[in-house]
């Protein structure tokens, strides 16, 4: 994570999200979860450090969860009220700048989605259990936060359950206990996260080892056993996408792999750091769900990793892992990047052209044309290139912001240093104004 000491402005698309005066460092929460009564409480212990003197400190949390104590550097709070989605706390004591921020939040409620333009998003209740799916701003549905793609810290997160039901959450599971009808799972995320990419997955789920074990990236599945035998058909090539991808991208940025597949169908697979989220529906046996299982891991370097300090710069996400969809096809037999990228011109050709990619507007921020024309920017850049410098300054990009905040103005800075002639009227064309341009020849 780069050592910047600064505050990122607050998000122009999500004004009321991120908070001022503090960066976090850690959040460590212990979390019960009753499955019948779909009822959560939580304890959030978050450790901060000022970027200024102030007399409160605001945190994002829904107004469904009740605050009942709140201790600011082991002291009660002299006060904190809970209003619009908005946690704010006056300590006892004024903080000088570059002065830690230690606060322990306990609160309960029945957890339920954050409403926006793009639906609802957060903590979901299933049939069985329970999912989070918070892009781009429903972490504050489960647990207090500074909910800012930019705000990233390391995570300690344990989960208390039913015992039949297997819990899930975001890095390495560093212990487990059983006491009679409730289980307690506790995972360390070391690797800095934005709030928005933590995540819970409560189920009836079994654990299974996908690939060799000898694989250089452990990856494994939390599925329904019912859906055993079609997830290692239509999953069967993921240890494939993950050797290529490694290849083309540069090193896996996390410890390890996750794919959970829900027992209930959802609209649309889900990314988490290190972790990505399918419904049953996308587990068919036919592989019909390849070209996403492909998009989602793809987010593990652009998106978890590599995350945008803003969100109008979501295209470095989406148009990334549409990309990958394409290599993969490619690498898997299928129809060729090259071909992949000259059909989504000309299918984008025949819709409205009033879109700009590189600052969509919060509406717009999830509009397909988003993730098609900023692949094509990608495709256009590598055409511009060639590709073994394409591929140079990809490995660049996701080692030099591993873990780290990034933007498209440091993406087009570091890909200057790759072409002899300005790129900047490719960056016009793609990311800057509306009107779809041509793609370069593909010379061969």
């Amino acid at each position: 994570m780069r050592g910047k000491f600064y505050e990122e402005p607050i998000d122009e698309y999500l004004p009321q999200n991120g908070n001022r005066g503090y960066r976090v460092s850690r959040y460590e929460l212990e979390l019960t979860y009753k499955v019948a009564s779909n009822r959560l409480a939580g304890r959030a212990a978050i450790t901060a450090v000022t970027t200024g003197v102030r007399d409160r400190f605001a945190f994002d949390l829904s107004q469904a969860l009740a605050v009942a104590k709140v201790f600011v550097n082991g002291t009660k709070a002299a006060k904190y009220t809970h209003q619009h989605g908005k946690l704010v706390i006056t300590p006892q004591q004024r903080i000088p700048a570059g002065g830690v921020l230690g606060l322990v939040i306990q609160y309960a409620g029945i957890p339920k989605p954050v409403r926006g333009p793009w639906g609802d998003v957060g903590w979901e209740e299933l049939t069985e259990g329970a999912l989070v799916a918070s892009q781009p701003n429903g972490a504050a549905s489960w647990f207090p936060c500074d909910d800012h793609p930019s705000s990233k810290a390391s995570y300690r997160i344990s989960i208390t359950t039913d015992t039949p039901y297997y819990a899930l959450a975001n890095g390495t599971l560093v212990g487990k206990q059983t006491k009679a009808s409730q289980t307690t799972w506790v995972y360390e995320q070391p690797e800095p996260m934005s709030s928005y990419l933590a995540t819970i997955q409560i189920g009836p789920y079994r654990k299974h080892r996908i690939g060799s074990p000898r694989r250089s990236v452990p990856m494994q599945a939390i599925i329904p056993p019912r859906l055993r035998a079609d997830f290692d058909h239509d999953f069967e090539r993921q240890p494939k996408m993950m050797e290529l991808f490694t290849e083309k991208f540069g090193p896996y940025p996390f410890e390890g792999y996750t794919v959970v597949i829900t027992d209930d169908e959802l609209e649309i697979p889900i990314e988490a750091q290190g972790i990505s989220v399918f419904g049953a529906n996308h587990c068919d046996g036919r592989r019909g769900a390849e070209r996403l299982v492909a998009h989602e891991l793809a987010h593990q370097w652009f998106g978890n990793s590599l995350t945008i300090g803003q969100w109008r710069d979501i295209w470095l996400h989406e148009g990334f892992a549409c990309y990958a969809e394409w290599i993969w096809s490619e690498a898997a037999g299928g129809p060729t990047a090259d071909q992949l990228a000259r059909a989504a011109r000309h299918n984008l050709s025949r819709e409205p052209q009033d879109i700009i990619v590189g600052d969509p507007g919060p509406q717009r921020m999830f509009d397909d044309r988003v993730y098609k024309r900023g692949a094509l920017t990608l495709h256009a850049l590598r055409l511009e290139l060639g590709a073994s410098a394409f591929w140079d300054l990809l490995h660049e990009w996701t080692i030099r912001y591993r873990h780290g905040s990034v933007s498209t103005e440091e993406f087009t800075d570091l890909a200057g240093h790759y072409s002899l002639v300005s790129l900047r009227p490719l960056w016009d064309a793609w990311l800057r104004t509306k009107p779809l341009p041509q793609l370069p020849p593909s010379g061969g």
